[in-house]
């Protein structure tokens, strides 16, 4: 297997909103999509909206988990002004902080939001990441 991500499918209880959430609140830029599915570059990476129920069934498993799902999406910035001023944009824009950004013990700055489907996001400026 080549070491990389092509997609991260999120499992999405209103599509609209969620689409809305991530074009116009976060500011990504979308894609051309069929209307059952949101598509939105992130380099070389894409994310995708997809009903939640949809997603399930197309994995064959059941639509109906709760909780922490075990893992959390990131997004590293340039500063942790930078930081500040994305977890306002979300804020204003429907999202959950759910950790206000603030110094890290790895020498960082680091919060973290939830999405309108609770899908949790890092945000993050490390001062010693290679990939800005």
């Amino acid at each position: 297997m080549e070491p990389r991500i092509s997609f991260v499918t999120l499992g999405v209880g209103d599509l609209e909103r969620s689409t809305r959430f991530y074009e116009a609140g976060l500011g990504l830029p979308r894609l051309k999509s069929p209307p059952t599915v949101s598509f939105f570059e992130l380099g070389k990476t894409w994310l995708a909206l997809y009903p939640r129920h949809l997603l399930a069934a197309d994995a064959g498993v059941p639509a109906d988990g709760s909780g922490f799902r075990g893992f959390a999406l990131a997004h590293n910035v340039r500063s942790a002004a930078e930081a500040d001023r994305l977890m306002q944009d979300v804020a204003g824009a429907g999202g959950r902080i759910v950790k206000p950004p603030q110094p890290t013990e790895w020498g960082g700055y680091s919060g973290y939001f939830a999405d309108p489907d609770s899908f949790l996001w890092e945000v993050a400026w490390n001062p010693r990441f290679p990939h800005l």
